[in-house]
Parts: C-alpha cells; sequence; structure tokens
C-alpha cells in the first residue's frame, strides 16, 4: 500500500524538520524511510537523494564511526545493489561492515546483518566463496557463537 504510506512518511518528515530542525537525526531517519519507500517501488531517482542526505545528516549530527551511520551506508548500498551500481555498493558495504564492528562489536546482530547485505553483493558480482564465508560468519553471530 504504497500510495497510502507516502504521504504518511511526508508529514512525518516534515513534521520533523519543524520541530527538530532539518538537520537532526530523526530528520534523518524519515528521510531514510522515505527512501526505502522509494527504493522497494523502484523510485532510484527519488530515493537516492534522500539517502545521501540522510547520510550526510547523520554523520554530522552522531559522528562518523556512529552505529546510525552504518544504517545510512548500508541503505545507500542497497539502494545502490538494486541498480546493478556493484562498485558504488561495495565500499559502502565495508565501511557499514566496519563501523558496526568497532562500535557494536564483532557478535552483534548488526554485524550479521552487515555481513549478509554484503554477502549478497558478492553474490550478485560471482564471489560465491567470500560471500559463502560472510553468510557463515553472520549464521554463527546469530546462532550465539563466533
Amino acid at each position: 500500500k504504497y500510495d497510502q504510506a507516502e504521504p504518511l512518511y511526508k508529514r512525518a518528515l516534515a513534521i520533523g524538520e519543524k520541530a527538530l530542525g532539518p538537520d537532526h537525526s530523526n530528520v534523518a531517519t524519515n528521510l531514510s524511510n522515505l527512501a526505502v519507500l522509494y527504493r522497494d517501488q523502484g523510485k532510484y531517482d527519488q530515493a537516492e537523494p534522500l539517502c545521501k542526505r540522510a547520510l550526510a545528516i547523520t554523520e554530522t549530527a552522531l559522528g562518523s564511526d556512529h552505529p546510525d551511520v552504518a544504517a545510512s551506508l548500508n541503505n545507500l548500498a542497497e539502494l545502490y545493489r538494486d541498480q546493478g551500481k556493484y562498485d558504488q555498493a561495495e565500499p559502502l558495504y565495508k565501511r557499514a561492515l566496519a563501523i558496526c564492528e568497532k562500535a557494536l562489536g564483532p557478535d552483534h546482530p548488526n554485524v550479521a546483518t552487515a555481513l549478509e547485505n554484503y554477502a549478497a553483493l558478492l553474490d550478485a558480482t560471482g564471489r560465491k566463496t567470500e560471500s559463502e564465508e560472510l553468510l557463515q560468519r553472520a549464521q554463527a553471530i546469530r546462532k550465539g557463537r563466533k
């Protein structure tokens, strides 16, 4: 029900910008939510500037090594992967994974998610062995062991 969701996301974004200012981390979250909606619909040209703005706000508001920055990087990487822009997506996935590992520790569920997302890119580019290694590591994290 994208047509019902879009005005709600836009309204939440407008309220956040008015109440908190355009550079607040909650505004970045609202931007990301709307961008994901557009990405899911294949509206990549509408999603990309929202993802980039969310990333810029998050980095400025929270610092470049914050887990929310990793989430923003991942959203932009997913957008690029969906479009087959693998060369643009890969460094974003790598950076998101590094941030998660540093900020949250190597066994955090967000690290498993970052590994799975990066593995999907590796799989899409024919790097099956590397993909499988990351997926095995993610599975071990999810099972609670290294």
